[in-house]
């Protein structure tokens, strides 16, 4: 499913009863953790002013915890004046962000990102207007974002419906849990699996998430 309708929470809810009704596994780890909102992640609300600026989020938390990132996030929002916008990032340049504290390559690469919008290669306002396998392709063509990076962004900032990050060892751990299987499915295994969850793998994919975490407990 490629549709560039933002989802809302009436359609989460619509996405779960369909999802649910299909698959009895995930039915059952939908009793035990409920339906988690697919779309939330502790960055929205830092990053809710742009596109740019949650691509720029998604690029910082790579590999590193979200408290981390966050505090990086902040000071370079600070750094560029109160929002991370691609003219301020372009004027502070990867050696004014990496004296933030990101790495070389993450400088490299949020530097690089705002030099492409600007010069149009990767406009980031435009992204809501294309079908996902056209961000795909579009955001994995700048340097520092692979698959998961964009799948995230997919998810996180586009809300999109049709999303299955196969790559991540979180989903891949949680498939073989859930299906009790003998080992750790591949990426392609994972990939093939999931078509039975389409049109809604993010939802299944936020389900396979909060597999992983003990049940909740009641008082």
């Amino acid at each position: 499913m490629t549709t560039t309708r933002r989802t809302t929470s009436i359609d989460v809810d619509a996405m779960y009863d369909l999802l649910l009704d299909r698959d009895p596994v995930l039915s059952a780890i939908a009793d035990v953790h409920g339906r988690p909102d697919p779309f939330a992640w502790p960055g929205q609300g830092a990053t809710a002013s742009s596109n740019f600026a949650a691509l720029v989020m998604h690029v910082v938390g790579q590999q590193i915890s979200v408290r981390v990132a966050l505090v990086l996030f902040a000071r370079l929002e600070e750094a560029v004046g109160g929002r991370v916008q691609p003219v301020g990032v372009a004027r502070l340049g990867a050696v004014g962000i990496r004296a933030l504290g990101l790495s070389q390559a993450k400088a490299t690469a949020v530097a690089g990102l705002a030099q492409l919008h600007l010069t149009g290669v990767l406009d980031t306002d435009q992204l809501d207007d294309l079908p996902d396998d056209q961000v795909m392709t579009a955001l994995t063509a700048a340097r520092g974002i692979g698959p998961w990076t964009a799948q995230m962004f997919l998810i996180h900032q586009l809300r999109r419906p049709d999303v299955l990050p196969a790559g991540d060892i979180g989903v891949r751990h949680a498939v073989k849990q859930s299906w009790d299987l003998p080992e750790v499915p591949t990426i392609d295994e994972v990939r093939e699996f999931g078509e039975r969850w389409s049109p809604q793998r993010t939802c299944a994919t936020a389900l396979l998430w909060a597999s992983l975490q003990p049940a909740p407990t009641s008082i």
